[in-house]
């Protein structure tokens, strides 16, 4: 039983497969003592070594398959480093030792719904082809009247910038007025691909939810911003739908298995990304000019004045004659003890 070197070496988390052939193309890397080559297969019980450090690792098929079902709220990218530094989807998983979580498709920053994480490429990689055709069922809100003929030409199937696209099933799920829900299922994981089929057809998506992937449904249990780690059976018949072979151990066992029975049982709250509506937020409070002027704001900041010993701050009234900000203080008055009257010291 063997595997390629540079799967194993990006498996174990040292960079991607492509990145590894480099590395080991640069000779920094040696399997018993020689020289490795791109392409080479490393067996269970070699030494591996890497600038000389030793690297542990298992084979691919000795590993517990694991996989998680995440429930994205709005405002985290599915990116596991951001250089605006904005919430991720990585950020509240479970660490997991000696391997990495591998993300299963994407769903935009306005979109929620059901993310998978697994610790197998390989299982990851045939959810993802297109080839393999799985389906990916969405709750989609929609402003706009959708006509029996726009509905028709989504179902025929609608070009694209980067090619034809269709939905597979569309049937109609609730909602008043202009905004009215309908369930979608497509077989692609293209960007944007449900939002840009129903723009094609000049109807604007304002929620977007993913509710299903392949044979795994968003649990009712699970709550936004929250994980659950799959059984075995979900995992198998998961793999199973792409052609892959069960492993041994795969399963929750032990306190795993109780963190998932109680989550079922008493469902923890809800965790909201939040980060988009704080920005919005932000942008109502921000002032403009029509509205404030230079010197007022709604908290009755302090204003700055000159005067004959200098530059000072004075506090400023409101018109109901309550005084906000900082008041003068006596310099021989004691001073008050810091925090919390009630904290007590251990």
């Amino acid at each position: 039983m063997s595997e390629k070197l540079q799967k194993v070496l990006a498996r174990v988390g040292l960079g991607s497969r492509r990145y590894m052939e480099e590395v080991i193309a640069a000779g920094r890397v040696s399997v018993n003592g020689q020289v490795a080559q791109v392409g080479e297969r490393i067996e269970p019980g070699d030494e591996l070594r890497i600038d000389g450090r030793k690297v542990s690792f298992q084979i691919e098929d000795e590993i517990r398959r694991r996989v998680l079902i995440y429930y994205k709220p709005e405002g985290e990218i599915c990116s596991r480093n951001d250089p605006e530094q904005r919430p991720t989807v990585f950020d509240h998983l479970p660490s997991i030792a000696n391997d990495r979580w591998v993300m299963v498709g994407r769903l935009d920053i306005n979109s929620t719904g059901l993310l998978l994480f697994t610790n197998d490429g390989e299982l990851a990689n045939r959810l993802m082809h297109p080839s393999n055709e799985i389906e990916r069922e969405y709750a989609v809100r929609v402003m706009g009247e959708v006509t029996p003929q726009i509905r028709n030409n989504m179902l025929r199937g609608v070009v694209l910038d980067d090619g034809p696209a269709k939905f597979e099933s569309f049937s109609e799920i609730g909602g008043d007025g202009i905004n009215r829900w309908y369930q979608v299922v497509v077989k692609e994981g293209r960007n944007r691909e449900v939002r840009r089929i129903f723009e094609s057809q000049g109807l604007k998506v304002s929620r977007l939810l993913r509710t299903r992937y392949g044979t795994v449904i968003l649990p009712r249990e699970l709550r936004t911003g929250r994980w659950m780690e799959l059984d075995k059976n979900d995992i198998d018949n998961l793999t199973k739908a792409v052609e892959l072979k069960p492993r041994q151990g795969t399963g929750l066992y032990g306190m795993a298995k109780r963190r998932n029975e109680r989550m079922q049982e008493k469902p923890m709250a809800a965790r909201r990304g939040g980060f988009l509506r704080q920005q919005r937020r932000d942008n109502e409070a921000a002032p403009t000019s029509s509205t404030r002027g230079p010197r007022d704001d709604n908290f009755g900041n302090r204003e700055r004045r000159e005067n004959q010993n200098g530059t000072h701050f004075a506090r400023r009234d409101n018109p109901n004659g309550n005084s906000f900000g900082r008041q003068e203080r006596d310099e021989h008055a004691p001073r008050k003890p810091f925090g919390n009257k009630s904290f007590r010291k251990f």
